[in-house]
């Protein structure tokens, strides 16, 4: 019983809100939030190094193919964000899955404790 409530309190609240969601539902929504924040950790970075090369994109300002410069920058943000969403993929289905059998375990213990009050109770 006291293994029961010490889970409760601190992993099991991770556990079962996770465990709330379906599968595939938990797993998209991390993957649109971690979506959204890779998309603002490239823009940073990319502002980072427009900053840190400045100078000497002001001297080739004129130069620059900019609908190359364009593609190159998009297919460099898709190639980041594809990596980035299957690793969070990755982590979030073993997640998802050690969350379910943790919780899976749990109610098994719930019920057998509750059988043996049950048991008290008649005997």
């Amino acid at each position: 019983m006291t293994r029961l409530a010490a889970y409760e309190s601190s992993e099991g609240k991770k556990n079962m809100s996770i465990g709330t969601y379906f599968r595939g539902d938990y797993i998209s929504g991390q993957i649109m939030k971690s979506i959204i924040y890779g998309t603002v950790a490239f823009a940073l970075v990319f502002v980072l190094y427009l900053l840190y090369d400045a100078e000497k994109l002001m001297e080739s300002i004129y130069e620059i193919d900019l609908m190359g410069f364009g593609k190159e920058l998009l297919i460099r943000y898709l190639v980041f964000i594809g990596i980035y969403s299957v690793i969070t993929y990755i982590v979030y289905a073993v997640r998802h899955r050690r969350a379910r059998r943790k919780l899976r375990i749990y109610y098994n213990n719930l019920r057998r404790l509750d059988s043996m009050y049950r048991k008290e109770g008649k005997g």
